[in-house]
């Protein structure tokens, strides 16, 4: 039921297929947040249409409401929110660095508490498994501890090792043979330390590998450092997936390192506050400068919103604060992350990624 195939490559750049129940994933692939059960403002049907392939959704919160028990009564996931393709859910671990000062870490587990009513909720790995085996994706990940930046290297070593630990835990207690559970690689910014819970990961076993703890505050710099060790020391036939990434330059870079798999709150976000992210660079609607600008959001841009309407008339919406405004820019935002990954698995293919790329970089640092 889970299988990837590489196609191409070009340089360390990756161009595949990830075989799931729900449908195959061409890679390089980003996906949407869906955090509880929903791409915000947008119904599957745009996300669809958008050119989306797979989403992301959050097992915590989602065990938190509605909880997995009602949403497995409801036929699983996909079926709960109507979304018949692809979906990975995260585990909780990244909700131990968020939302820190809520959370107590403890070698059998994290206890979390709730943000919504004050309650204490315990998180184990077999506990974060069998809500992720309640929900249904098609991916799922370990409870691991990801900490923030600056770390020291002693703190960051527990982190990792406790990680590999968990992972290892869920592993045996994952009960679904129509799920992949993907392992995460920790280690902070400590090549050391990155290296070794590869090597410790890999041993485990497990059909794809997450590079976590990183866009926590290290900057572009350190994290792509920390990138350029790391995925080599992963195995070359399953997926990599970097978790939370999805600046526009990142993904590029990323891609060229050799990540396969994305996600980030970035184009959803930004959309809803009035960001959109084009070929030529980003732009804020807001500014007066496209109060009677009738030219799309992007030229360039074959999506509903550049389509049908003008910078003016978006603009206007988010003036009077109308949900129309939001929405349109989130279906821009979509459309263009997976542009993106289309044209970078299609440079791929053609062995010109390398020239895809400085092209890429130079257009969106016009505006």
């Amino acid at each position: 039921m889970f299988e990837f195939r590489l196609t191409a490559t070009d340089g360390r750049a990756r161009a595949g297929e990830l075989a799931t129940p729900h449908g195959v994933v061409e890679t390089p692939v980003f996906m949407p947040v869906g955090t509880q059960a929903t791409v915000k403002t947008l119904t599957p049907r745009d996300v669809r249409e958008a050119g989306t392939q797979m989403l992301l959704a959050n097992a915590y919160h989602l065990a938190l409401r509605p909880g997995e028990q009602l949403v497995k009564q409801m036929g699983g996931l996909h079926r709960f929110m109507a979304w018949d393709g692809p979906i990975l859910t995260d585990s909780g671990g990244y909700q131990i660095f968020s939302l820190e000062g809520l959370t107590k870490v403890r070698e059998e587990g994290v206890r979390f508490q709730s943000h919504f009513d004050g309650s204490w909720i315990d998180m184990t790995p077999e506990r974060a498994v069998q809500i992720q085996n309640d929900l249904g994706a098609d991916v799922i990940m370990p409870l691991d501890e990801c900490v923030g930046f600056p770390c020291e290297h002693e703190a960051a070593r527990i982190a990792m090792e406790r990680s590999v630990r968990w992972a290892a835990r869920c592993k045996a207690a994952h009960a679904r043979e129509d799920q992949a559970l993907f392992a995460i690689v920790q280690g902070a910014t400590y090549r050391d330390l990155r290296e070794a819970c590869c090597r410790e990961m890999v041993e485990i076993g497990f059909p794809g590998y997450a590079i976590g703890g990183l866009s926590v505050g290290e900057g572009h710099d350190l994290m792509k450092e920390a990138l350029a060790y790391t995925a080599p020391c992963l195995p070359e036939d399953r997926p990599r997936y970097l978790m939370g990434v999805g600046m526009p330059e990142d993904l590029l870079e990323c891609i060229g390192l050799g990540v396969d798999m994305f996600d980030c709150v970035l184009p959803t976000r930004n959309g809803r506050t009035g960001w959109a992210f084009t070929w030529t660079g980003k732009v804020k609607i807001r500014n007066q400068e496209h109060r009677e600008a009738a030219r799309p959001v992007d030229e360039r841009c074959g999506c509903y919103t550049c389509r049908n309407f003008s910078r003016a008339y978006i603009r206007h919406l988010f003036a009077v604060d109308e949900i129309l405004g939001p929405k349109l820019l989130t279906i821009h935002n979509v459309f263009f992350y997976n542009e993106l990954m289309q044209k970078s698995r299609e440079a791929i293919r053609g062995g010109r990624f390398g020239a895809f790329k400085t092209e890429a970089l130079r257009g969106m640092r016009e505006q």
